[in-house]
């Protein structure tokens, strides 16, 4: 006897609308159209595309869409609210534009807790249903599938349950297939939204399917999704890497696998889960915000293994530290290197990098990390400069250039008279062998970093045509012991892309331009590896 299917939640993605609140983010249209290709790639149900009428920007957003987006798995939403107090459905500018939006589905939010219809909206209880009633009855009689947002629903609910089921009743009543409890302060626990759901769910008996909407200002949004899934909710809106007003919306990027991996239940595709990663970076590339390395399931920490006990017994079991194989999630195992590091997690990270070490070796690698971890160094944040560094431990060394010397010269140039510009001018001069040759370079620029990268640049370029290709895209600088003050040591970080790779050198120093030179040169030698230049002639 076959076991019966798992049971299908719905995914629900509003990072379009509600995701793009947070603090910072800003969409353009072409931003908002190429998040939306993600989602359906990862293969969500609904994609809340935005508020027609709202903003000129979504009004865009909804037009380009008709026309641009081709779309395999997902259906697009639009998103508007009911109509006014007192107002007429067909004289409502809100719900016409839902109509003109010409979705599929439509979602409307409405008040769902006495409080904020009685002071918010400042009407009658009676007008506050009858809001919900009209709006659900109208559009659904243009043809359109409608999704009601009870705002407020949990709050609203603990006070006044009655009424709160009185304004659910109405959207059911009037043809709403989805009734959304929405915790829209944030503020619920676990405990509270299982029960709750259960007991709407137990009071609609499979009439109307129930679904939740969670925000994470109590730190339990994941949480209280798969609490409301528990009490029978039949689909989850969220957003992807957790994007949102105040603290964020409910993580679908960690709500897809737990309710995959660990309950059983049908979310996206199964043979897409696996994208989860690729996408949750992709978007925070477009949304302009470093995700975060530690999120569950999909940060690049997510499944790295710094602690020596740890690596070692991955290295016999990978499931003995690992909730879930990272390959489930797109995701992958990395080994950390650090002055915590032993001999088998250095052989691992070697053979991770394609690097190989023998025994003697190995040994010299773990030494040379614990001290140049204790003078500030941390390796286990500039993979470049591991592989590197592991490389010169076999005798190898870099082929394609020899540093003579470098020196940097900033000139302060004050103004002759009051009133005129001045500033600051930088030059670099470098001095290299290359194919038997001395090459002297020198170049300006708006910084020491950015004179020398200029110099090396003029000195290497004609040779290595690669290095075209490489650029520099983050500089970090640390102050390790600012009790030394002007004197202290500085960590550097460089990242580096050639385009299709991003890499991350460091260099340390009492003297921010040689940790800076440290780490620019590891960049380029590294630069220069991946792009597999030949060795110069001799």
């Amino acid at each position: 006897m076959s076991s019966p299917a798992p049971r299908k939640v719905e995914i629900y993605d509003t990072t379009l609308r509600d995701g793009s609140q947070l603090e910072g983010i800003s969409l353009t249209v072409d931003d908002k159209l190429r998040i939306a290709e993600q989602l359906d790639w990862l293969g969500v149900d609904y994609i809340e595309a935005g508020w027609p009428g709202a903003n000129p920007k979504d009004d865009e957003m909804f037009r380009r869409a008709a026309r641009e987006l081709t779309l395999g798995t997902s259906t697009l939403v639009a998103f508007g609210s009911t109509r006014r107090v007192a107002g007429k459905v067909d004289h409502d500018e809100t719900l016409r534009n839902l109509l003109d939006a010409a979705t599929p589905v439509v979602c409307i939010v409405g008040k769902c807790w006495d409080y904020h219809v009685t002071e918010a909206l400042q009407t009658t209880l009676d007008e506050g249903v009858a809001m919900v009633a009209d709006s659900v009855a109208f559009l659904a009689a243009a043809g359109r599938e409608v999704f009601f947002d009870a705002e407020h629903f949990f709050d609203g609910y603990k006070r006044n349950p009655e009424f709160s089921l009185r304004v659910l009743e109405a959207a059911a009543q009037q043809g709403a297939t989805r009734l959304v409890l929405c915790d829209t302060n944030g503020g619920s626990l676990p405990h509270e939204v299982e029960r709750i759901v259960r007991e709407v769910v137990g009071y609609f008996g499979g009439d109307v399917g129930v679904a939740v909407h969670l925000h994470d200002d109590a730190g339990t949004g994941v949480a209280n999704a798969i609490a409301g899934v528990l009490g029978g909710a039949v689909q989850v809106q969220g957003t992807i890497n957790g994007y949102g007003e105040r603290t964020g919306n409910c993580n679908l990027t960690t709500i897809i696998p737990n309710l995959t991996l660990k309950l059983g239940f049908e979310t996206v595709p199964a043979d897409r889960l696996e994208r989860l990663t690729p996408v949750a970076h992709h978007v925070a590339e477009l949304v302009n915000m470093a995700l975060n390395p530690q999120a569950p399931y999909v940060g690049d920490s997510a499944f790295a293994h710094k602690a020596g006990l740890h690596v070692s017994a991955i290295a016999k079991r990978p499931d003995a530290y690992e909730h879930v194989s990272p390959d489930s999630v797109g995701n992958g195992t990395r080994f950390l290197v650090s002055e915590l590091a032993g001999k088998s997690t250095v052989a691992l990270k070697a053979k991770e990098l394609g690097v190989t070490l023998d025994g003697p070796q190995v040994n010299d690698v773990v030494n040379q990390l614990k001290r140049m971890e204790h003078e500030g160094y941390h390796f286990e944040v500039a993979d470049a400069s591991l592989e590197l560094l592991m490389r010169r431990a076999t005798g190898w060394r870099q082929p394609w250039f020899e540093v003579e010397s470098f020196r940097v010269i900033t000139d302060d140039l004050q103004a002759a008279e009051p009133g005129q510009a001045s500033g600051v001018s930088t030059e670099a001069t470098i001095k290299v062998h290359v194919g038997g040759e001395r090459v002297v370079a020198t170049a300006e620029g708006n910084g020491p970093v950015n004179a020398l990268d200029g110099a090396l640049r003029r000195a290497l370029g004609a040779r290595f045509p690669g290095l075209d290709r490489l650029h520099l895209i983050d500089y970090k600088v640390r102050v390790l012991d600012t009790a030394k003050g002007t004197g202290a040591v500085t960590r550097v970080l460089i990242d580096s892309t050639n385009g299709d790779r991003t890499w991350t050198t460091i260099g340390v120093s009492e003297n921010i331009i040689e940790a800076s030179w440290q780490a620019m040169y590891d960049s380029v030698v590294f630069g220069l590896l991946l792009a597999a230049e030949p060795d110069p002639p001799r």
